[in-house]
């Protein structure tokens, strides 16, 4: 007996009166529940009941005006170099080192020895018919450091008396270059003459002075300055005279053989080179340099 199976059927859906009673009612409930969040959130920002935004606090009153301050009894404007401590700032030394590096070379050249050794070592180089042999540079470097060595003693005064102090704070900026300046107005003042030094105070028209110590430095300076030059002359005059009598001799000899066509130069030069190590002339030279500054 064959038992026939219907296919299954769909619930049917709603139509007609009841769809249309339902689909207000939905729509109603949605509005409804729409409104009620957006109330609520209105109320919970208006009464602070959310925790993360914080309630809004009342604004402050404004301050007073400040009175303007009385103004300083000085003239100008007043900069204070010095920290907390009495000692000078990093900023300021870093100043101060900066400008000495920029004129330091012009301290070099008209306040010590430098001067001196340079232009009797470059005269020595002439003297040998050497213009090039040593070099500038290295003429210059042994300037330099005989230089410092003959200047050393001065500069550890200046160190004691006045740098230490200032870098402490034990002294102002001022009394610093003043108490910096003696030592190296007395070394200036032991090796300039004093013709020199009377005829640079009557260029500039000022009486003379009672002492020593007041010599002004814008005197003291040109007037050390032509003594070193004078100085220099005469050490380079003694070490040409040897030479020169070399380069007689070569050129006389040349002249009596007729070889006028070759260079004395060439001839004067071997001769004047082997008498220079013989005689150990760097070190004479050198010694008579350092020599020279021993008195003062």
């Amino acid at each position: 007996m064959t038992t026939a199976i219907s296919p299954a059927v769909p619930p049917a859906r709603p139509t007609g009166p009841a769809l249309r009673f339902r689909a207000p009612a939905i729509v109603a409930a949605l509005l409804l529940a729409v409104v009620a969040l957006l109330l609520g959130a209105a109320a919970g920002h208006a009464g602070g009941l959310d925790p993360a935004v914080p309630a809004p606090t009342a604004p402050s009153a404004p301050a007073d005006p400040a009175a303007p301050t009385a103004p300083g009894t000085g003239d100008g404007l007043s900069v204070e170099i010095n920290g907390v401590n009495g000692e000078p700032s990093s900023a300021v030394l870093t100043l101060i080192g900066i400008t000495l590096l920029s004129v330091a070379p012009a301290l070099l050249l008209m306040m010590t020895s430098f001067t001196k050794i340079f232009v009797v070592l470059a005269m020595t180089r002439n003297a040998l018919s050497l213009p090039s042999i040593p070099p500038n540079q290295v003429l210059a470097g042994l300037a330099l450091f005989l230089s410092l060595f003959i200047m050393a003693p001065v500069l550890t005064e200046i160190n004691e008396l006045a740098v230490q102090p200032y870098l402490t704070g034990a002294t102002t900026f001022t009394e610093a270059l003043e108490q910096g300046a003696g030592p190296l107005q007395t070394f200036m003042m032991a090796h300039t003459r004093e013709e020199d030094l009377a005829l640079m105070t009557r260029a500039a028209g000022q009486p003379n002075p009672e002492d020593a110590a007041s010599v002004p430095l814008t005197t003291l300076i040109p007037a050390f300055m032509i003594s070193e030059l004078r100085a220099a002359f005469i050490i380079g005059f003694v070490i040409f005279v040897p030479f020169l009598v070399i380069d007689l001799v070569v050129s006389a000899a040349l002249m009596s053989m007729g070889m006028m066509m070759l260079p004395p130069v060439m001839i004067s030069l071997p001769f004047k080179i082997l008498l220079f190590v013989l005689v150990d002339g760097w070190g004479l030279i050198i010694t008579s340099l350092v020599n020279s500054y021993q008195g003062g």
